[in-house]
């Protein structure tokens, strides 16, 4: 006796399911069964039926791990709440290092370029670990 129709409604539940997950492992898992279902619809033994529905499975899960993993997105690192915040030097270095104050400690810090001048006030454009970048202030 086929029942073909057992492997149809594993699909369909493997369907719903993965409406709620959004992996997309689930719908190859569900187009492995209905793969199964068409084979068991058209009388193959249940082996066959077993090794076909395994075939797609593997074969899918393989194709979307690439796929995935070839249009994988970085994600978004959180902005750098620092940058455009205002700082006072304490001391300029002779290597062009400097120490500031900022959110109530001591901080390194180094000038953005070469060409940016030394001021007692200066900007945070940016940071390079716990080192701040300075730029200018604005106009």
């Amino acid at each position: 006796m086929t029942m073909y129709y057992l492997w149809w409604i594993a699909a369909a539940i493997l369907v719903g399911v993965e409406m709620m997950t959004g992996t997309f492992y689930l719908l190859v898992l569900a187009v492995a069964a209905l793969v199964a279902g068409t084979l068991a619809f058209f009388g193959i033994d249940f082996w066959w039926q077993m090794a076909g529905g395994a075939l797609v499975a593997v074969i899918g899960t393989y194709l979307l791990h690439e796929w995935k993993k070839k249009n994988a997105t970085t994600p978004k690192l959180s902005a750098n709440l620092d940058v455009g915040q205002r700082v006072r030097v304490n001391e300029w270095r002779d290597d062009g290092t400097a120490r500031v104050s900022y959110r109530g400690a001591q901080w390194d810090a180094v000038l953005e370029s070469d060409v940016t001048p030394k001021r007692e006030q200066m900007v945070i454009v940016g940071t390079r670990g716990s080192q701040l970048i300075l730029g200018p202030l604005p106009q």
